[in-house]
């Protein structure tokens, strides 16, 4: 076994575990995060979704071994910011959540979008969410949240 060592919602972990492991199963299973869940296991549903490097990923198809010296936020990490108090908010506000299978897969899209975009379009918010799949809501109530959470936050992202 191979020593990967990574930032985990801000702190360095090393974990002795085989490289071919999913990610998603060392959240779970080994440091207690269940925030990211198993939808489909197979990268289509968003239930699993991180911030690897600030950019949403699917930790259900991620190896362990491809996040060595990476910066790996999940959501339980990542509620204790600012940022996320917004986005929290807005999903409220706009009665973006419903049985809430979906909602960390979700803010943690809508943060990653924000990152990288703080203005998006309706366009660039559905392009980001396409990765998400939500059941409940309809998408028009995640949508309006996620703009909603860009202008209230403006000057954070």
């Amino acid at each position: 076994m191979n020593e990967i060592i990574f930032t985990l919602n801000g702190k360095t972990v090393s974990c002795p575990f085989e490289p071919t492991r999913r990610l998603l199963d060392v959240l779970r299973q080994d440091f207690n995060l269940i925030g990211v869940k198993e939808g489909c296991g197979e990268g289509e549903c968003g239930a699993c979704s991180i911030l690897l490097d600030h950019n949403v990923v699917n930790s259900c198809i991620l190896p362990l071994g491809n996040v060595h010296g990476k910066d790996i936020m999940t959501i339980e990490g990542f509620k204790t910011t600012k940022r996320f108090k917004v986005i929290e908010q807005a999903f409220i506000e706009m009665g973006a959540v419903q049985c809430g299978f979906c909602t960390p897969g979700m803010v943690m899209s809508t943060e990653s979008l924000l990152h990288h975009n703080p203005h998006p379009t309706d366009q660039e918010i559905k392009i980001a969410l396409s990765g998400n799949l939500c059941r409940c809501t309809g998408y028009n109530m995640i949508i309006d949240a996620v703009k909603k959470a860009s202008i209230v936050g403006d000057g954070l992202w």
